[in-house]
């Protein structure tokens, strides 16, 4: 508790609202209550509702000791500090999300798409430490990325930058959001994986387990488990979602010639099941230049704090710093 400065780190889900306070060795000192995201029909009202979570954990460390605000968000621009046409956040159109924080708050505010916040998460405190080049795939009900090229946050020029999550993977599955046709979030989310399985079980003829259940039953991680109890359908699931992913990962592989892909999210727990062809079809379909350079790795952080340290590594950044830079810094 004693080691400060200390900075507020927020991550807003469609579903729920997680933040805590965070020193900057990367230990949580402090959190506030779970907040109902979507029960906020305004970001007016949901700022105060974060406010009075955060409260009691902010005057335990002491309010002059707190250097700023981080929050990942759906659409989160770090250019502007807007939220923009979040498709699964109650608010409309372009919030000023960052300047309402600070003027409730009063304390600086910076905001950041949220995979790009557990990106910057596994650079400072997880598995990217030290490293220059990477990307981070966040698999999950859908799937999001952050891009690190050189040692900075590829953000573009509007700072929408790194949707490889809606990059084109394989035609003929239409997006239940979006409308695309053959998104990668299509297949390899856990939504995606759950809706493999279920068009496998119409054209399948052998026994499956997954026949015992009610299709809206049917997760990703009840596939994981049925795979463990040696169900062949099952495992061919695990594949074919790997097979998908190791050709997405084998294009961006090529695209920007990373150090490392590390995967996050709830589907990481399927572990080798979908890392063993995830990584074949990778480097099967890399150029020979490309072939066992990169490494394929699980995050080493704990899916509750990761979203939670990322953005609070913004309060850390500074203009003349780059990402690895900062790194070195929490060292």
């Amino acid at each position: 508790m004693n080691s400060k400065p200390f900075a507020i780190g927020v991550d807003i889900g469609g579903t729920t609202t997680k933040s805590g306070i965070v020193n900057h060795r990367g230990a949580i000192v402090g959190t506030g209550n779970v907040l109902p995201t979507g029960m906020y029909f305004s970001a007016e009202s949901f700022v105060e509702a974060l406010y009075k979570a955060l409260l009691p954990a902010m005057e335990k460390v002491g309010m002059e000791n707190i250097r700023g605000i981080g929050v990942g968000a759906p659409n989160g621009n770090y250019y502007s500090g807007t939220v923009e046409y979040a498709p699964n956040l109650p608010w409309r159109g372009v919030v000023h999300l960052a300047q309402m924080i600070t003027d409730r708050f009063g304390l600086p505010c910076s905001l950041t798409n949220d995979a790009n916040a557990a990106a910057m998460g596994e650079m400072m405190y997880g598995a990217a430490r030290g490293m220059k080049d990477f990307i981070v795939l966040t698999l999950g009900t859908g799937v999001g990325s952050g891009i690190v090229c050189g040692g900075q946050m590829v953000y573009g020029h509007d700072g929408f930058a790194g949707e490889l999550g809606h990059t084109i993977a394989r035609r003929g599955r239409k997006h239940w959001s979006t409308g695309m046709d053959g998104s990668l979030e299509a297949y390899v989310s856990a939504t995606g994986i759950a809706l493999t399985a279920k068009v496998l079980l119409d054209t399948w003829v052998g026994p499956t387990l997954l026949r015992n259940f009610k299709e809206e039953e049917i997760t990703s991680k009840l596939i994981c488990e049925c795979v463990l109890q040696g169900d062949e359908l099952a495992q061919k699931v695990f594949d074919y979602t790997g097979e998908i992913l190791g050709e997405a990962l084998s294009n961006f592989v090529m695209f920007s010639s990373p150090e490392a892909i590390i995967l996050f999210g709830g589907v990481i727990k399927a572990g080798d099941l979908l890392m063993r062809p995830t990584r074949k079809h990778m480097e099967r379909n890399l150029l020979p230049i490309f072939q066992n350079k990169v490494k394929l790795l699980f995050s080493e952080l704990k899916e509750a704090d990761a979203a939670i340290l990322g953005a609070s590594a913004l309060v850390w950044e500074r203009k003349e710093e780059t990402l690895l830079e900062k790194s070195a810094f929490l060292m």
